[in-house]
């Protein structure tokens, strides 16, 4: 659940019937890279995002993520909830809920949120290590990582230095996959380029800024459209608002 509106709300998108079974490498899977090289990066990601949440307030676990309709909380849940599911639980999931992907997935952050924040975030830590994954490429799951860390932190004012590596491995896989959000297909004809690393990808209008804030916007995050410059920025904050 990369994309910050259920699957619900959106029409017309590509792979918009949920995780795909597709490879870490190649056209649609983003750059080759060995799954064991990917899961220390995600385990590092998952570390920081329990830190930077180990002091909110009751009040805070409630504030408004970047992905509509769910508290910080929840989406922490969320995580949890990818890391906690195998190939197979997620197929018995998928039928259970008769292939309604938004509902699987609001049933499966309901069984990790737990009673209290204090039971949602402990239920995280004990993740952290996890290389359990749905059918995704290891990639996907570092994504997931990073971009919903930002759907938390970004509403909390909590900034987190990412890796430049590691940012740039999750921007790599989203320019060539419409996996699980639509990435691909929201920056056809635009130019991106990094202005703190070497990402670059497209040709068309520009569109320039930090990696993690293309990122985000590649992942449909209107927000980081502010932290973006260039002739392209307006059009693509158009698809993150309408797509």
């Amino acid at each position: 659940m990369t994309d910050p509106e259920p699957r619900a709300a959106r029409s017309g998108r590509g792979s918009s019937k949920g995780p795909s079974r597709g490879q870490s490498g190649g056209p649609s899977g983003g750059p080759t890279r060995g799954t064991a090289g990917v899961w220390p990066l995600i385990r590092a990601e998952r570390t920081a995002l329990a830190a930077d949440l180990a002091d909110l307030t009751d009040e805070q676990w409630t504030t408004p993520s970047l992905c509509t309709g769910l508290t910080v909380r929840e989406v922490l849940a969320h995580l949890t909830a990818g890391a906690s599911l195998n190939s197979v639980r997620w197929l018995a999931g998928v039928i259970r809920c008769r292939f309604d992907f938004d509902k699987q997935v609001a049933m499966r952050l309901a069984e990790q949120l737990g009673a209290t924040p204090s039971e949602t975030l402990e239920r995280f830590r004990r993740v952290v290590p996890s290389t359990t994954k749905p059918p995704l490429p290891a990639l996907a799951m570092l994504g997931e990582t990073i971009v919903h860390g930002q759907d938390i932190r970004r509403p909390l004012g909590i900034a987190r230095a990412h890796p430049i590596e590691t940012v740039t491995q999750a921007a790599e896989y989203y320019r060539g996959s419409d996996m699980v959000v639509l990435a691909k297909g929201r920056i056809d004809g635009l130019r991106l380029t990094a202005t703190d690393g070497p990402f670059t990808t497209g040709a068309g209008p520009l569109v320039s800024g930090s990696t993690l804030a293309l990122v985000m916007a590649m992942t449909g995050r209107t927000a980081y459209c502010d932290d973006l410059e260039g002739d392209g920025v307006e059009l693509l904050r158009g698809r993150c608002e309408t797509a």
